[in-house]
């Protein structure tokens, strides 16, 4: 049992340390947990998919992956291409007048964009496949045969984290009700999301 115990413990801990990074993914859960718009579902695909893709991970499939490295190229520049395109209208919103989150209350709060839109963060970043589906699925071959013990507790951290930065970002509801606020937030995602996308398809290009 305390072997059982420390595998989860480990693969929660590690799960948490990749997840917690500032990233593309946590900048949109944040923004929809302030916004209070479509949380339940935004958490549960990222907490979903998190899960799905570890399971891949450790049960092995990261190894024939890596046979087709085009594949991750591939998903480099459209992911990329979706990124930067997601971080110049929010550098329009940051440049509109009465550019806050109340003058947005239009199509981009569609509980269906929403989600269409959190699935492209998760499916077509690399990074996520590289973190859950090679890293994690390696450091959980380590504990051998209590791999998917570790793989259980890493994709419990994914939930957990995903699960307080949605439902949590509402305490800071009263510190964005200034129209100036929102285009600060609105200025950070739109750097983390054209910085990321500009480094992607980069990357896709240094490996084409």
């Amino acid at each position: 049992m305390p072997s059982t115990l420390a595998a989860a413990a480990a693969g929660f801990g590690t799960g948490l340390s990749l997840i917690v990074a500032i990233g593309a993914q946590n900048a949109f859960v944040l923004r929809q947990g302030i916004r209070r718009h479509a949380v339940l579902a935004v958490v549960g695909i990222c907490a979903l998919s998190d899960a799905v893709l570890i399971t891949l991970g450790v049960g092995g499939v990261g190894a024939v992956v890596v046979a087709w490295p085009g594949a991750l190229t591939a998903v480099g520049w459209i992911g990329g291409a979706f990124l930067i395109c997601y971080g110049v209208l929010a550098a329009r919103r940051v440049l509109r007048p009465g550019g806050a989150l109340r003058a947005e209350g239009e199509a981009t709060g569609s509980r269906r964009r929403a989600v269409l839109t959190c699935l492209a963060m998760t499916w077509l970043n690399p990074h996520v496949y590289l973190d859950t589906v090679f890293l994690l699925g390696s450091v959980a071959a380590g504990h051998g045969a209590l791999r998917w013990t570790f793989g259980i507790g890493a994709a419990l951290a994914s939930l957990c984290w995903f699960a307080a930065l949605g439902f949590g970002a509402r305490l800071l509801g009263r510190f964005l009700s200034r129209p100036a606020a929102w285009r600060v937030l609105d200025g950070l995602v739109a750097a983390t999301m054209i910085g990321l996308g500009v480094a992607l398809v980069a990357g896709g290009a240094g490996t084409a």
